[in-house]
């Protein structure tokens, strides 16, 4: 595929129009902004819209409960510390190594740390419904805390997983249609874990980038990026909003060019129940963990999603056989019967473990 910083151009100025996103609130600089409640009544399709033909971004306004979001950060800042008097050093995959603070598999980590505070925080009706509107059913929640440190440098611009974690030359091996199909695999997202004005760097975007084709390839050339560097967009965020975007949108965290303000932001990487995520997460771990304050909570659907593996396969299907259907039960589907028949946590964890062997080759 050829890379004409010319069709990028062209492709970016198509502009957002209000009439085709009845229920977004606002549209600043071509990315649309959504109220927490009027996401609840949103169409599916206005979502879907918005991400593949739409400017690829969708901000939420008050998407998650400050106050739970402040428990988290607790949480998190206290892993940090821990990190740090270990003498780790977490690499990254855009910036310096070193340069920020990052918590690899945080969703593994807050459940077992801190289940109640696990399920209040991804029993999050924002999260799901885009999730289900760009991923559908199964999708898989993985999480990564970033904090940028005062005078923390910016990321280049670059696309997401899966394509944008490839060099050039392995990049131009996949087919054109490749190319189109990765996008679709991936949700990305971000929980602001503390505000963010623009001079502490919140993310910086090109919408409508993820329609230029030969994205994947063109970040890596030096006109790309000036161009990115002098027409992205960045917009504020406050604690407890999330933005979620195409991981084919061109972006790139900002530098925080503040002295005393530690912006931290748990990056969400949302799965489709069909591709590979980044991370391993010990699932089972995660579930027997959280069971008893999902025991406890009203409406868990969400924080379920967001912790069990929501698809059956791969497994061995000579000892996992598929007896009531075309498929064996997930291991959502598992704690989804715990809840309904109120298992104690021991049979769960027992029901996991045999649920587990049975997968194992």
């Amino acid at each position: 595929m050829d890379c004409r910083l010319d069709d990028l151009v062209t492709v970016v100025a198509s502009g957002t129009d209000p009439a085709d996103y009845p229920h977004a609130g606002d549209i600043r600089d071509g990315v649309l902004v959504y109220d927490a409640d009027a996401l609840r009544t949103t169409p599916s399709t206005e979502l879907t819209r918005a991400l593949a033909d739409g400017p690829g971004i969708v901000i939420v306004r008050d998407a998650f409960d400050p106050a739970v979001v402040s428990r988290a950060s607790e949480e998190f800042a206290a892993i940090i510390a821990e990190q740090q008097a270990a003498g780790a050093v977490s690499g990254d995959h855009f910036a310096r190594p070193g340069a920020n603070d990052r918590i690899w598999n945080a969703l593994e980590k807050l459940a077992v740390r801190a289940p109640a505070t696990f399920v209040e925080y991804y029993d999050n009706d924002a999260l799901a419904r885009v999730s289900e509107a760009w991923l559908g059913p199964g999708y898989q929640v993985t999480s990564q805390v970033n904090v940028v440190n005062p005078g923390g440098a910016g990321q280049v611009g670059h696309r997401d997983y899966h394509l944008g974690f490839l060099p050039a030359a392995q990049i131009s091996c996949y087919p054109e249609h490749v190319h189109r199909l990765s996008p679709v695999l991936t949700l990305q997202g971000a929980v602001a874990h503390s505000d963010m004005p623009v001079e502490t760097g919140p993310t910086c975007y090109l919408p409508h980038s993820q329609k230029y084709l030969p994205g994947y390839l063109a970040t890596e050339r030096p006109e790309f990026r000036r161009y990115f560097d002098e027409h992205h967009v960045q917009l504020p965020l406050r604690l407890g909003d999330a933005v979620f975007f195409n991981p084919a949108v061109i972006h790139g965290a900002g530098t925080n060019r503040t002295p005393d303000v530690r912006r931290m932001a748990n990056l969400l990487q949302v799965s489709s129940a069909f591709g590979r995520a980044m991370e391993t997460v010990d699932r089972r771990r995660v579930c027997t963990a959280i069971y008893p304050a999902l025991l406890g909570h009203p409406e868990p659907a969400n924080a379920v999603a967001a912790a069990a593996e929501g698809y059956p396969f791969p497994t061995d299907l000579d000892r996992d056989p598929p007896l009531d259907g075309l498929a064996p039960p997930s291991q959502a589907d598992l704690v989804r019967q715990a809840l309904a028949q109120r298992w104690p946590p021991d049979r769960l964890e027992s029901e996991l473990a045999a649920h587990a062997a049975r997968r194992s080759p």
